[in-house]
């Protein structure tokens, strides 16, 4: 399937319903939400926020899975997510996500869609055993 025929979106953080960011604006008003999706990945805590990334393991993050409205807005908006995400960086800045294209798993049925991986270092960083952004921010405020 080529990559501009891919509408969807899979979000497990900031960019998840509930969380005060800026570009879940974006999502909500350019996207339709499909339901409570996963993908195969690893959870990372790095201390202040949790971290996804790629693994061949057999291990899911939970997140929510976004169809575009408007495929004529794909690009606009998507922009506007890489800039959120610290994709598109100037020669002084780090590039600390990357956006490619995964397997979401979504009411048993498997759709392929857009995700933000995190670039960075993650080497002896914990994993968030439960995949999900969500359950690991509440048991962050319990402690």
């Amino acid at each position: 399937m080529p990559k501009e025929s891919i509408l969807y979106l899979f979000v497990y953080g900031s960019l998840r319903s509930g969380f005060p960011s800026t570009a879940y604006n974006y999502v909500s008003k350019y996207f339709t939400l499909i339901g409570l999706a996963r993908t195969k990945g690893l959870l990372i805590d790095l201390g202040d926020y949790p971290v996804a990334v790629v693994t061949d393991s057999e291990k899911y993050i939970s997140g929510e899975l976004y169809k575009i409205n408007n495929k004529e807005a794909f690009d606009f908006v998507i922009a506007q997510l890489d800039d959120y995400e610290g994709v598109n960086v100037t020669s002084n800045e780090t590039q600390l996500y990357y956006r490619t294209v995964t397997e979401a798993i979504v009411e048993g049925k498997s759709i392929q869609t857009w995700v933000y991986w995190y670039k960075g270092d993650v080497t002896n960083k914990p994993i968030v055993e439960s995949g999900d952004v969500m359950q690991y921010l509440m048991q962050k405020q319990k402690q």
